[in-house]
This record gives structure tokens, C-alpha cells and sequence, in this order.
């Protein structure tokens, strides 16, 4: 089948499971091997290792894609007996007169339930659909309280921006449900848990910014502990109880509590205590975040909350600090961590890691939005929105209109009102005999359940086919890995080609109260016995490159980053090896399949990306870089990876994809990056003199005035939907902001090159060592067609 039609194919298959698999077709077993090709060409198969793919089987899945026409049932799910629970979907086969069913995943039989009495051949139950390979469930059991919202605010910061910030929350609070519990916490060089149920003034519990509290300590200060109930919420059967009432004192529902919470931002000042012009303001974020947690796992265990911080700057003050109160002692950068000059680095990440494992286990989210010129320990703290499912959000300021338009789209709804965030979420993953899950790499931490689905590898985090996610939206996405078992082959139970399958059950708490159960249940054909081109056909390489740049940067939070990249590269030369036709030691005879052919273009892409390559990045930096890139979907991942270039001019009308290569600056052309965290639009040197002359104002020039509209246009577009808000740049040739596009293009013309292929000499020279792709092409076929990786 052509390539394209196979890529619309799994473009469908996303549209309405969410979900892109790396390989369409599956081993029968680890010994299938791929077969020669004519005498001239062969594919080079080692035979050692002629069943690996080089590329695992992965799957990266987007549980709550928005789809409109996914059924959403109101009744309980009907599951397979113990110990397999498979949920009954269309792949199973039904016994419509004995009113039984078979389990694809276990073979077991089971019977229907009395109220599927009247199916027939005609009349099938949604589930059974062909097309509801993907499906909801509205479970019956109600989520035990109301979505909780606790605002952790820094007041170390200038007015200006304390002011903003304060602006932005109390608009928050109209886009909160009127049943969400909201709480208050204010910090600085002391920590304030606000009382909001107490009306007759403002009153708030202060905890010392310099000393560690335990729960136990948070929970006796602030008279939770004294009610003498279970931390954990009763679940009573028939409605959701009413919050403890001696939480109540400090989270109210904002229909109760709007008016108090309102005047105490509104009367929020910036941190009395008195900073010496040569020293930091004193933060105890650490003991902030620690008081939040302590508060929820009281009385909300297991129950769907946010912990949102507001940070100004870095933590100075007791524990969890970054960086002490001296200016003149800097915040650490990666120099120092590769020289391990790192003071506080080791304890404060402990003490973070800590603190999300609580979180996580507590069933919470914890939202970093950074509002700071300057680091602020996002490196040290990205275990917290990580391990919760979070957002990560690294802006100047809290008046910059990416923060405000970001925080805004937190609380995006859906068409019946409800926000579109989902809390206390988990997944679990079964599959069939001739496949075992090794891994999930997002930001999610393990459950530990065992099963027969469990590989003995692991990629990510594994030996678990269950992970909890908490926080979870719309473009939260998993990168799902799976193993081929060591059997001799598929059996022959069943008429057709052999299925390989995976469901994917995800629960979690909708923001309207109830607790629901999304379906995913996906089959792929097994190969034959001896091996089958359909393997290879089967490749999608967009997804594949997705990932394996997941692995690439969850192996970079733990190796030295030269040992990444040359694992990039050998995996790359290794799939080159298996998958292309050449001739040995014939670099010229080389020749890739269509659906292979931009997978090097990734990797060249990626192994220059700001993911695994450090230079210029601070620590925060990188860590939200790669935060988010674990968090988006296929598209937006490969945006991040290779940016998109478009490029204006007059001979064309509207924009033209170009190529990502230096050759494509032009003096009379204007073009459009977008690298997913910033959109740029770039004039070529003569279009920059022109629009400095003003010719786009004068008559007979609409020509010109569109060209460099346009772009502007299309930017906004490409910004509608995109979370984080993305920073916006408008440079010329020559300026100094130009570099954030020379530094992704492929450098195909540098200083040490005069022209390349039929590049004209207009084209922009890039000051680089780094190689152009060409080169980089070049070693890779050598290497390939040598059988060296």
C-alpha cells in the first residue's frame, strides 16, 4: 500500500483513538527475520539480532483527544472475570444466542449481563461497534469532593508584577466551577495559610520560612488533626459528602467564598521583611509547598485538587533552597552541575522529589508558572509538576502576555461548561500473549501492579502496567513501549491474520463531579512465521521519531549528554542497517523506503535540539523544554524537534514551506519559524530596508504592506490553540535576535564553505562547527552500508 495512503490511515486511527503506534505491524516472535532482495540490493540482516526492530514497538497515547463523537455510556463497563478485567469492546467475539463473550486478551468466556437480553445481530450495543475503539464510561461512583484549587503565591516580587499576578487570580475566579473548593497560600520570608471561613477579618496561620514541618506538625498547627476523623475522605454511595469542616475553615467553595479570597489578593503587599541591596529577598517556597501538600493529604486524600504556584524567583530560605540569600553567589548553571559545584542541588532536589512522590500518591496536581527574569529551581522542582501531571509554565513576568494568556487557557471548557482537566487520573495497559508492556515515559509515576502483560525490559518507567497520572488534559500524552515475547509464533485459535492487541483503560475524576472510564482498545496484524515486508511498510516514522526523542531525553536526565547522543546515532546507523537497500561498502547504492526517509532528518534535528544539547540553556531552561516535550502529542513533538519554516515573497502567493536549511534566507523574502515555544517572523535583508523606508505606507506598495502582514496573520493562527503560549519575535537580517532562526536551521552554508550544491551566494552564512545534513547523511550511508553501529 503507498506510503500516503497509510499515512492518512494512522492519521484517522489518531483522530479518534489518540493514539500512533511506531510500528502498524508486530513480530510474530523475537525470531522474525527480513528476507534479501534481488542479488544487486539486499536488506542487511544480522543474525544475532535479526529480531530486533531497533526501534521498539511504542505507543503514543492521548487518553482525553478531544472527539466529539465518542460515545459517552451511563452504565458500568462490562469486564472480563479476574485476574484479566479486559473491558468488553468490538474485537471480542460475541455469542449472541448463549449470551456469552469471549475475551480477545485472555480467551475466557463470560456471560453478558441481563440488561444486554435484547441484542441482536442488528442491534449491538455501542461498545460492540466496530468503530468504538475508543469509548467513555460515566461510572457511578461520584468523585469524593469538588475540584480543589490552591493558590501558592510568592509576595517577594516588584509591585508591578504582584499586581498583575493578583489581577489574573482574582479573574480566575470567575472561570472556576461554582462548587470548586479554593484555598489561599501566601509566602515570602514567612508562609500564610489564609483563613477564608473566618469573615469577620482577615486572618491567616503564619509557619517559619527557615524551619522543615512535617505533616504531622502542618496538619496539629493548623487544627486538622484535632477533629479526631480519617484523613480520608468517607465515600458515601449516594452523594459526595460536604469538605471536613476543619479543612473548611481554609478551602471553601467559591460561590461561598468569592468575596473574602477576592479582598485578600486584592489587599496582598509585597513582602514586608526588609532585603539589603546586596542580598535576595528571603523565599521559603519549600515550606509554602510543603504546607499546601500537608493541608490537602489531610483532609483530601484521593481526592482531584491543584496546587498552583506563583514563583517570583528561587527559593533562599529553608528547605528546598536553590540558592542562598548572597547576590554574589550565583544560581547554579549546568557548568557547574557537570563540575558538581552544586551547594545546594542534591538536598534541595530530595527534598522536591520527596514531595511529589506525596503529592502523587495523594491523588494532587502541583502547577509551576514562573514569573521571573532570572532561574527560579525549576530544575530542582520539575519532579513535582512531573510526577503529578502539572504544568510547567517559564515566563519574564506575571504582566507579560504569555503568562496571563497561558494561565487563562488552564481553565479552557468544554460545550457543557465543565473545565477540560481531568484529576486523580490512572492508567493501565493489557495486552495479548505475543506482546508485554516495558514502559511509559510522560509524567506519570508507577503503581507497581504486576500482571502477565509486565515485560522482564524496561524503558522508562516499567515492571508495571499501571501508572498514575493525576493531572491530565486534552494533549497529555504517554509514550507507551512494548516488547515481542520469546514464543514460536502466533496460534491458530481464530481465522484470518493473527492480532496483536493493547487496551488502554484510563479512570479519572471529570470536573463534573463523576468518575469516568475511557477505552481504548487497539489490534494491529501479527507477521508471518518467516518474516514480512509489511513490517517494514508498517514503520511510521513521525511517531518513531517522537518516541525515540522521549527515550533520547529520559536517558539524558541520568547519562552524560555526548553518551546520548552517540546512543542517537547508533540507533539510527542500526535501523539504517536493518531497513535500507544498498550494497556492501556501497554508500552510493543506498536507498531508503519512503516511510523511513525523514527519519534521519529527526534525529539530525534532535541531536541539535535544545532537548539534549544544553549550550546556551540554563538548567530551568532545559527542564521546561523537556517537560513539555513529554507532555504533547506527535505533531506538536515533531514541531519542537524540527521547526516548520514558511517563507513570503513577491513571486508567490501566500506562504511556501521551506527547507529548515540556511540556504532558504533570501534578502527579498520574509519568513515564518515556528519552533512550538516561540514563533519568529524574519525579514531578509532587503525587505527589512524596504519596511524601515516605509514603502508598505505608500500608494502602489499593497503589495509589499501584505507580504509583511501576512506572516502575522498566519503566526496568529498557528497561536490559537497552543499551550504554553508561545514567545513571539519579530527580527531582521543582521539583528540580534535573529539567532533564535540561524540556531535551527541545518547550517549548509558556513564560514568554512563558500557555496553549497546550487546555492547561490545570497544565502546566509551560518558560524557554526556543527555539520550541515548533507555531511551528516554522508557518514550515516558510509556506516549503514558497513554494517558499523
Amino acid at each position: 500500500m503507498e506510503y500516503e495512503t497509510l499515512k492518512d490511515q494512522w492519521s484517522d486511527v489518531e483522530d479518534r483513538d489518540g493514539i500512533r503506534l511506531s510500528w502498524n505491524t508486530f513480530p510474530s516472535s523475537r525470531m522474525a527475520c527480513f528476507e534479501p532482495g534481488s542479488d544487486s540490493f539486499c536488506k542487511l540482516t544480522m543474525i544475532k539480532e535479526a529480531s530486533r526492530l531497533v526501534v521498539p514497538i511504542g505507543a503514543l497515547y492521548t487518553p482525553l483527544k478531544e472527539k466529539p463523537d465518542t460515545p459517552l455510556l451511563q452504565y458500568e463497563p462490562v469486564a472480563c472475570k479476574a485476574p484479566c478485567r479486559a473491558v468488553l469492546n468490538p474485537f471480542a467475539q460475541v455469542d449472541i444466542r448463549a449470551r456469552l463473550w469471549i475475551c480477545p486478551f485472555c480467551l475466557s468466556r463470560n456471560g453478558l449481563p441481563a440488561h444486554y437480553k435484547d441484542i441482536t445481530q442488528d442491534a449491538i450495543p455501542p461498545e460492540l461497534h466496530p468503530h468504538s475503539t475508543t469509548i467513555e464510561y460515566r461510572l457511578s461512583r461520584p468523585a469524593p469532593s469538588p475540584p480543589i484549587f490552591m493558590y501558592v503565591v510568592d509576595t517577594c516580587q516588584e509591585e508591578d508584577s504582584l499586581r498583575a499576578l493578583k489581577d489574573s487570580l482574582v479573574m480566575s475566579l470567575s472561570l472556576l466551577p461554582l462548587d470548586a473548593l479554593v484555598g489561599l497560600i501566601t509566602y515570602g520570608t514567612m508562609a500564610q495559610v489564609h483563613e477564608l471561613g473566618y469573615t469577620e477579618c482577615a486572618k491567616s496561620y503564619v509557619f517559619r520560612g527557615s524551619k522543615d514541618y512535617n505533616a504531622k506538625q502542618v496538619q496539629e498547627m493548623l487544627g486538622l488533626a484535632m477533629s479526631g476523623t480519617r484523613p480520608n475522605v468517607p465515600q458515601n454511595p449516594g452523594r459526595p459528602p460536604p469538605p471536613m469542616s476543619s479543612a473548611a475553615r481554609f478551602l471553601l467553595p467559591v460561590q461561598q467564598c468569592e468575596y473574602q479570597l477576592t479582598n485578600a489578593l486584592e489587599q496582598l503587599q509585597r513582602d514586608p521583611w526588609p532585603v539589603a541591596n546586596d542580598k535576595r529577598s528571603l523565599r521559603c517556597t519549600g515550606v509554602a509547598l510543603s504546607v499546601a501538600v500537608g493541608l490537602l493529604e489531610t483532609s483530601f486524600q484521593n481526592a482531584g485538587g491543584r496546587i498552583m504556584l506563583f514563583a517570583g524567583g528561587p527559593a533562599t530560605e529553608g528547605p528546598g533552597l536553590v540558592v542562598g540569600p548572597e547576590l554574589r553567589e550565583p544560581i547554579r548553571s549546568h557548568h557547574d552541575i557537570d563540575r558538581d559545584n552544586i551547594k545546594y542541588y542534591k538536598k534541595a532536589l530530595k527534598f522536591y522529589d520527596n514531595l511529589a512522590k506525596r503529592t502523587a500518591h495523594n491523588g494532587h496536581i502541583i502547577d509551576i508558572f514562573a514569573g521571573c527574569l532570572d532561574q527560579v529551581g525549576l530544575l530542582e522542582m520539575k519532579g513535582l509538576p512531573n510526577s503529578t501531571g502539572g504544568h510547567m509554565i517559564l515566563t519574564d513576568s506575571f504582566t507579560s502576555s504569555q503568562f496571563k494568556q497561558s494561565f487563562v487557557r488552564v481553565f479552557d471548557k468544554d460545550s457543557n461548561d465543565s473545565l477540560l482537566m481531568g484529576f486523580n487520573a490512572s492508567l493501565e495497559v493489557l495486552t495479548t500473549k505475543e506482546l508485554k508492556v516495558t514502559g511509559l515515559i510522560g509524567h506519570a509515576v508507577s503503581l507497581n501492579k504486576k500482571s502477565s502483560s509486565v515485560g522482564e525490559t524496561e524503558c522508562g518507567i516499567g515492571n508495571t502496567c499501571s501508572w498514575k497520572m493525576c493531572g491530565i488534559n486534552p494533549t497529555s500524552s504517554y509514550g507507551v513501549y512494548f516488547d515481542i515475547t520469546n514464543q514460536g509464533g502466533p496460534t491458530q485459535h481464530q481465522q484470518g491474520p493473527q492480532k496483536g492487541m493493547m487496551q488502554f483503560l484510563t479512570y479519572y475524576q471529570h470536573s463534573s463531579g463523576q468518575f469516568h472510564l475511557r477505552v481504548t482498545t487497539v489490534a494491529r496484524n501479527l507477521s508471518g512465521p518467516t518474516g514480512d515486508p509489511a513490517i517494514a511498510q508498517s514503520f511510521d516514522q513521525e511517531a518513531a521519531a517522537v518516541l525515540m526523542s522521549r527515550i533520547a531525553v529520559f536517558k539524558a536526565e541520568v547519562d552524560d549528554g555526548p553518551d546520548v547522543l552517540r546512543w542517537v546515532d547508533r540507533m539510527l546507523i542500526r535501523l539504517c542497517s536493518r531497513f535500507a537497500e544498498y550494497r556492501k561498502d556501497d554508500p552510493s547504492s543506498f536507498r531508503l523506503e519512503k516511510n523511513f526517509t525523514l527519519y534521519p532528518q529527526f534525529m539530525f534535528h534532535l541531536r541539535r535540539s535544545q532537548f539534549l544539547q544544553v549550550f546556551n540553556n540554563s538548567p530551568d531552561e532545559t527542564a521546561f523544554y523537556r517537560h513539555v516535550l513529554n507532555h504533547e502529542y506527535v505533531g506538536d513533538s515533531l514541531v519542537m524537534i524540527q521547526p516548520t519554516l514558511d517563507s513570503y515573497t513577491f513571486d508567490q502567493e501566500g506562504s511556501v514551506p521551506v527547507l529548515l536549511d540556511s540556504a532558504s534566507i533570501q534578502p527579498t523574502h520574509t519568513l515564518l519559524l515556528d519552533t512550538f515555544f516561540q514563533i519568529l517572523i524574519f525579514h531578509g535583508e532587503t525587505m527589512a530596508e524596504w519596511r524601515k523606508a516605509g514603502y508598505q505606507d505608500q500608494e502602489g506598495y499593497e503589495n509589499f504592506k501584505a507580504i509583511l502582514d501576512q506572516p502575522k496573520e498566519d503566526a496568529r493562527e498557528l497561536v490559537q490553540d497552543r499551550f504554553p503560549l508561545p514567545r513571539f519575535i519579530i527580527c531582521d537580517a543582521g539583528g540580534s535576535q535573529a539567532r533564535f532562526l540561524l540556531s535551527k536551521l541545518n547550517p549548509s552554508t558556513t564560514h568554512t564553505t563558500s557555496t553549497y550544491g546550487s546555492t547561490s551566494q545570497s544565502a546566509q552564512t551560518i558560524f557554526t562547527d556543527d555539520v550541515s545534513l548533507q555531511t551528516f547523511m554522508d557518514h550515516l550511508m558510509k556506516l549503514a552500508v558497513s554494517g558499523t553501529s
